[in-house]
């Protein structure tokens, strides 16, 4: 008799567990992760619009006669492209990338598009994925994604730093759409490690912007890097979110609902602080900024606007149950949304009328506020005692990580006491930051 009366009782608990789900995951269409960030302003976000322009021409087979060119066209220079690689010449290790010097801008740009959908390759590298067997900088990464980085940093070590040397006022940026977004991510990442094999590029001329990013690096390395490392998500992109390994995603596709059976028990059940504490969950990296353009309730979509932050919890955990969760992660619809939102940023703040030396001043000021909310995400990481939040680079050379490292073997340790926690931060800030003249810490150099 009992048995007969608890199984109705464990049927509604499933049913009130998938409710709340389903519930969550309509609310969350309007932006919910984002709504407590601060506004992008038109200075750091003005890259975007141009670099989603340059992704776009990378699908292109002669620059010279554009087929998909959007109305203002790309903005590209062919005599000012140093090299085109397709799937031959990469042999399906990487997806297809150029390197452009832009004058314009005062920048080098390695720019990777993204997955191909006819292309084997592509798959094999999204899908190699050795869960908590390969690790980099005191962290864990996609094994698939970190071989392809070796792959173009190894080929194209020597031509970047003959670039870097001629051209020593250049950035030195890394984008990438989806696939080449996480790719771009671990490029990055290498190096910085490996800056010495650059002409000793400082790390302030190194920046990266991932637009539609995968899940690829670990939590302590998406905090740590944030101050290079921008990833770009439109309001209910799919990828930044999927935590669901892409392999099991593939493989449910021919059983969707128990896919979802599964995602709804793990969101309901797994608390958030078991999350951040565990060191193989894999985050887009670095600083977030998050396009919204739609509401929920709401008919057609509303003027885009950008918000950013270096969240440490609430970093896209969610998935949305969207029609748009799909197309939002389409290139052309980030450049577009992206530029207009742009436009918008430039008619409100005025920025093109702005003196000189004000606009110079602003931007200063904006890189302090960048600063100090890089040092707080630090600080929230050390407080939830995000494991190895401090730990430094174990890694010389891109070669050493190849082969990745068994996570059975792997020592974490116990967690950090306060007393040590505190000297630890004050350890890791003195490596990363210097003081200026006015007593304010600023990223060293």
């Amino acid at each position: 008799m009992s048995f007969a009366c608890g199984l109705p009782i464990l049927e509604c608990v499933y049913c009130l567990a998938c409710a709340r789900w389903v519930w969550k995951k309509c609310l969350y269409a309007a932006g919910h992760e984002s709504e407590n960030w601060g506004l992008a302003v038109a200075g750091e976000f003005e890259p975007v619009p141009r670099l989603c322009r340059f992704i776009l021409a990378a699908y292109e087979e002669d620059l010279r006669n554009p087929i998909w060119a959007p109305a203002g066209g790309y903005g590209i220079n062919p005599d000012w492209v140093i090299l085109r690689r397709n799937y031959e010449e990469t042999e399906g290790q990487v997806s297809p990338y150029m390197i452009y010097l832009d004058q314009d801008n005062s920048d080098i740009v390695v720019g990777i598009r993204g997955l191909n959908l006819a292309k084997e390759s592509d798959y094999a590298v999204l899908l190699d994925n050795r869960l908590g067997q390969t690790k980099f900088d005191g962290g864990y990464v996609h094994n698939g994604l970190l071989k392809s980085a070796q792959w173009v940093l190894d080929a194209e070590c020597e031509m970047l730093k003959v670039l870097v040397e001629r051209n020593p006022n250049y950035t030195l940026t890394f984008v990438g759409h989806s696939l080449g977004a996480g790719v771009v991510t671990l490029l990055t990442m290498l190096v910085v490690v490996n800056r010495k094999k650059l002409g000793n590029i400082e790390r302030k001329r190194i920046r990266c912007f991932a637009i539609a990013p995968p899940r690829c690096i670990s939590l302590n390395l998406a905090v740590r890097y944030a101050d290079i490392i921008n990833s770009v998500v439109l309001q209910d992109d799919f990828l930044p979110r999927t935590t669901t390994a892409l392999e099991d995603v593939f493989k449910s596709l021919f059983c969707l609902p128990c896919l979802l059976c599964v995602m709804c028990l793990k969101d309901t059940c797994t608390l958030e602080e078991k999350m951040l504490k565990d060191p193989r969950r894999l985050y887009a990296a670095g600083r977030l900024y998050h396009i919204i353009v739609r509401k929920p309730f709401r008919m057609g979509k509303i003027p885009p606007v950008v918000r950013t932050a270096v969240p440490v919890d609430g970093r896209f955990e969610h998935l949305v149950l969207s029609c748009n969760m799909t197309s939002d992660h389409a290139i052309i619809w980030i450049e577009r949304e992206s530029q207009r939102a742009l436009d918008l940023m430039l008619e409100k703040d005025q920025v093109m009328e702005i003196p000189a030396k004000q606009r110079m001043e602003r931007q200063e000021s904006l890189a302090k506020e960048h600063s100090e909310e890089y040092i707080a995400a630090l600080q929230r990481a050390a407080s939830l005692d995000v494991p190895h939040t401090f730990s430094p680079s174990t890694y010389g050379t891109f070669h050493e990580i190849e082969g990745g490292e068994d996570s059975s073997r792997l020592n974490w340790g116990a967690s950090f006491a306060s007393s040590n926690r505190r000297k630890s931060w004050s350890e890791f800030v003195a490596r990363l930051f210097d003081t200026d003249e006015s007593g304010e810490m600023v990223l060293k150099k």
